[in-house]
């Protein structure tokens, strides 16, 4: 019995219906993350608008920071997923992802510390505005944070849907041969 290689229409058959199985698994997973990431825009712009509610005010940073949470572990999930990471090659994907990592811990960090600062201030008289000078510093810093985070965010949820992380292939299979 003679094997035949498969040929170019074959392959590129095989290919087509495995990418998209791929794309229909993860839409609703990149759905989710862009209203997540539309969600922290959107709350980062109209809160200023409900200052004088506390209560509304509060609620909104609520949902922000566990939006921003649910944001960081549906990331995470998607490098648990990949072929990479079960293979055990976990320092690819981190050398891969790690400024996307780090400013999603950091913009975490800096949304509650922000929140927090201006609950504080704003819950026993919400007709008083008490933005002294660290706490502007602290708002621009988380603003312009904001705006990187959204950028490497983005960037890390389109570059972590490449088919080539989620199925075997040659180029990680270099750095077993080299260690």
């Amino acid at each position: 019995m003679e094997i035949r290689p498969k040929s170019f229409s074959q392959k590129l058959s095989t290919h087509t219906k495995m990418i998209f199985s791929w794309t229909k698994q993860y839409t609703i997973l990149f759905i989710l993350q862009y209203i997540l990431l539309l969600y922290d825009a959107s709350v980062n712009a109209v809160v200023i608008l409900c200052q004088n509610q506390p209560v509304d005010v509060l609620i909104l940073y609520i949902t922000q920071d566990l939006c921003l949470m649910v944001s960081l572990t549906i990331l995470l999930g998607s490098f648990f997923s990949t072929y990479i990471f079960r293979v055990g090659l976990i320092y690819l994907l981190y050398s891969r992802f790690r400024l996307a990592i780090m400013l999603c811990v950091i913009y975490i960090v800096l949304s509650i510390t922000l929140h927090s600062w201006h609950m504080t201030y704003r819950w026993p008289s919400p007709q008083i505005h008490h933005w002294n000078k660290g706490f502007h510093i602290m708002y621009a810093t988380h603003r312009i944070v904001a705006v990187i985070y959204y950028y490497f965010y983005k960037r890390a949820t389109l570059s972590i849907s490449d088919p080539r992380l989620y199925q075997t292939s040659s180029w990680e299979q270099n750095p077993l041969s080299v260690s």
